[in-house]
């Protein structure tokens, strides 16, 4: 095998497969990426046998073939080399070596037979359909930062995508919650997902799958089956088994009769909640809440360190209310408003409260409240 590629683009193809790779593993071939060349492009396969990502790149192929090679180590190699080089890959089967050149630049690394890589095997979906990456990057970014992190609750630890039932009628609608918020966002149903099995997606390949989505106009191909999901452009194809769970009923938790409704700037609130937030040592502190006609009073009490106060004029009309929260979460929640305001529809100091973008139902968040 032997081909050149520009820099630039190899850099890109091998630092999307460098990060699936586990870093600590006990089979040597899985902290190797695949490299493929074959015609005008090149594939690099990589894999942790839970997620695998394919990336192609166009190249000058002047002989076939196939290898493996360590992925952190060749994307450490191609990233310190300057910028517009041309890298050339030649591997010598013979040796089990292969040389990267570019330049005065010469590395020769150690390659591992292509026989022994783990292919993942091709699932039969069940739903395909195409996707805006706009409309998918907003419906993981915004529920994503509330995937738990326990792993004795396993089905927690990803992102819920499903069709179900919204305001407007049918939504292609992704859910997450850890138990303490959870976030709830809809958009319309593509064609062909109407019939999508419910999967839940893990929090690594949401994460895998954000480097996917930076064109927004660009169509995302995806395909669903009940043990695997599947998300495609023209030169990546990133491919997950999806968490094997069941996620819990979660429309149980959203507030149906909140009334208590208060309008605040989401981007005054957020940087209120950080401020008061600064006095205290622990990111779980809760922040106190004061409610009285058009008038918000943000406090943190921190024993060891003082006390902070700040004041916003907000609108709300309803009786007194004193409630606390997670200074984390209600950041973390304030921070998914892309609309100027933020709205808050409370019951009481012990329920949870319900926030939404300005008058956009498609997005909503739910917060527990904390005793103060």
């Amino acid at each position: 095998m032997k081909f050149s590629m520009e820099r630039a683009t190899l850099l890109k193809a091998v630092s999307q497969a460098q990060s699936v790779v586990e870093r600590r593993n006990t089979i040597p071939i899985l902290a190797n990426v695949l490299i493929e060349a074959e015609g005008e492009t090149v594939q690099f396969r990589a894999t942790d046998l839970d997620i695998e990502v394919v990336d192609r790149a166009v190249a000058q192929v002047e002989r076939a073939g196939a290898t493996t090679v360590s992925a952190v180590l060749l994307h450490e190699i191609v990233r310190k080399l300057p910028d517009g080089a041309l890298v050339s890959l030649t591997e010598d089967s013979a040796a089990g070596r292969m040389t990267v050149e570019a330049g005065r630049s010469n590395f020769s690394l150690a390659t591992l037979p292509k026989e022994d890589f783990p292919v993942m095997a091709s699932s039969e979906y069940t739903a395909n359909f195409s996707c805006k990456a706009s409309v998918l990057r907003r419906l993981f970014d915004k529920s994503k930062f509330a995937i738990s992190t326990e792993e004795t609750r396993y089905y927690l630890n990803g992102v819920y995508m499903h069709i179900a039932d919204g305001e407007d009628g049918r939504a292609l609608r992704c859910v997450a919650t850890d138990g303490h918020r959870l976030a709830r966002i809809d958009a319309e149903v593509p064609s062909g997902a109407e019939e999508m099995p419910g999967v839940i997606v893990p929090r690594k390949t949401v994460g895998e799958l954000r480097k996917l989505l930076e064109d927004d106009d660009m169509d995302i191909a995806v395909s669903v089956s009940e043990t695997k999901v599947r998300f495609a452009t023209p030169d990546i194809t990133l491919t997950s088994k999806v968490i094997d769970g069941t996620f819990p009923d979660y429309s149980r938790v959203i507030p149906q009769n909140n009334t208590r409704r208060l309008e605040v700037d989401a981007n005054e609130f957020a940087k209120a909640v950080d401020r008061v937030a600064t006095v205290s040592s622990e990111r779980s502190r809760a922040v106190k809440l004061q409610l009285d006609e058009d008038r918000l009073v943000l406090s943190v009490t921190a024993p060891d360190s003082g006390n902070a106060e700040e004041e916003l004029a907000v609108a709300y009309g309803d009786e007194k209310l004193e409630i606390g929260f997670n200074a984390k979460y209600l950041l973390e929640i304030a921070n998914q408003v892309d609309r100027e305001n933020a709205v808050f529809l409370f019951n009481s100091s012990g329920d949870p409260t319900l926030m939404r973008e300005g008058s956009d139902t498609s997005a909503v968040y739910v917060v527990m409240p904390m005793r103060v």
